[in-house]
């Protein structure tokens, strides 16, 4: 392989797919980065056998080939490189790839391509077409809901659901729900329901162009897999097995107070209570105060033995009766951090049952949230 490709290029693309490689394995090739000619284009790409990302750089190829190299070794050499060309040359008797720019000349020994797991390379027609930036915003309004506990595999995941037009996105950890719908541009052939790990779609959205238009989504048949090819790049991802929680059943359908609160004040009061909370056990109180025919306000209240007390007030319109509920600060922040809107309805029952918030003149997504203990 003889290949020249620009060092710019070059380290945005080991930047983008070195997410993938494996951090510990039993097997040295997984810690490689793979570099192949493909029809014209350089391609890196890595996997940890569960995520695998590949990009395509435009570069001048005179002789084909490939090789896979130390993903950190290759990545530390290009970012100290110069901003010029960069000459990548393979010498597949001693599986050693030769990169060269300006003044530095250096060899790196790798691995036979061979070695490297195969990569899917399903058919982009049999693919559903996704807007860009609204899919990349819907996965940011799910994944940060999605559990970190490897026990519970299931939860580590987001449901993703096609049917007809319409696409639905869910994740929870068992304390809160986050689902986003949206409307696909053309019809699915058939029903699509799948789990895929929250961190694919969270390495996704971070590979996704902005200037991008689409991206298409197969899932080829039996194979446990799913792809999501851009322009430039693709991931795929392995799928994650089992039944994932009936959440329509949680989601509360009627509520007693309905309160409306600007979103900006409601997000900056759970953030200077947090400062306290988070010294203790992360709780925040909300005491909802109908105003009658005054405006009515949420007073936010935080303890900690060790770090003291914080208090807030955030004016809000309130309908139905006064109540004081807990609940996780994170969860809270987090939540409005994924609404765009510039007023949020946070609808309640009672202080031990699920409430709901919800961006206001926006029914494409809802947040629900388990109470704490008052105590």
């Amino acid at each position: 392989m003889r290949v020249s490709v620009s060092q710019q290029h070059l380290a945005h693309g080991l930047a983008m797919v070195s997410r993938a490689v494996a951090a510990r394995s039993t097997l040295p090739v997984l810690g490689n980065i793979l570099v192949t000619t493909d029809e014209g284009r350089l391609r890196l790409a890595a996997t940890n056998l569960e995520i695998g990302i590949s990009c395509w750089l435009g570069a001048q190829i005179e002789e084909e080939g490939s090789i896979t190299v130390p993903a950190r070794t290759f990545s530390d050499l290009v970012s100290t490189l110069p901003n010029d060309m960069v000459k990548l040359t393979v010498n597949d008797k001693t599986q050693t790839l030769t990169v060269v720019c300006g003044a530095s000349n250096t060899d790196i020994k790798g691995l036979d391509a061979q070695e490297f797991p195969p990569m899917p390379s399903p058919e982009v027609v049999d693919g559903v077409e996704l807007n860009i930036a609204d899919f990349k915003e819907m996965i940011q309004q799910v994944v940060f809901a999605a559990s970190t506990d490897e026990a519970r595999p299931v939860l580590q995941g987001v449901l993703m659901k096609l049917s007809e037009q319409e696409l639905t996105m869910a994740a929870t950890d068992g304390f809160r729900i986050s689902v986003r719908k949206a409307v696909l541009s053309s019809p699915v052939k058939s029903p699509v329901s799948i789990i895929v790990p929250a961190r694919a779609l969270s390495e996704l959205s971070r590979i996704a162009v902005d200037g991008e238009q689409v991206v298409t989504m197969i899932v080829p048949q039996g194979r446990g897999q799913v792809v999501f090819n851009l322009k430039n790049a693709e991931l795929v991802s392995q799928l994650i097995e089992g039944n994932f929680p009936d959440y329509n059943a949680i989601i509360p359908r009627s509520f007693k107070t309905h309160s409306v609160l600007s979103t900006a004040a409601f997000h900056k009061a759970c953030k200077q209570v947090e400062i306290i909370a988070r010294e203790g056990n992360n709780v925040v109180r909300l005491n909802i105060l109908p105003g009658g025919d005054m405006p009515g306000r949420v007073e936010f209240t935080a303890q900690s033995e060790e770090a003291g007390q914080s208090e807030n007030m955030v004016d809000a319109s309130i309908d139905g009766p006064g109540l004081v509920i807990a609940f996780n600060v994170s969860f809270l922040r987090e939540a409005l951090e994924a609404i765009k809107t510039p007023s949020v309805a946070l609808e309640t029952n009672a202080n031990n049952t699920p409430a709901l918030i919800k961006p206001v003149g926006d029914d494409n997504f809802l947040h629900v949230v388990m109470p704490m203990h008052l105590g």
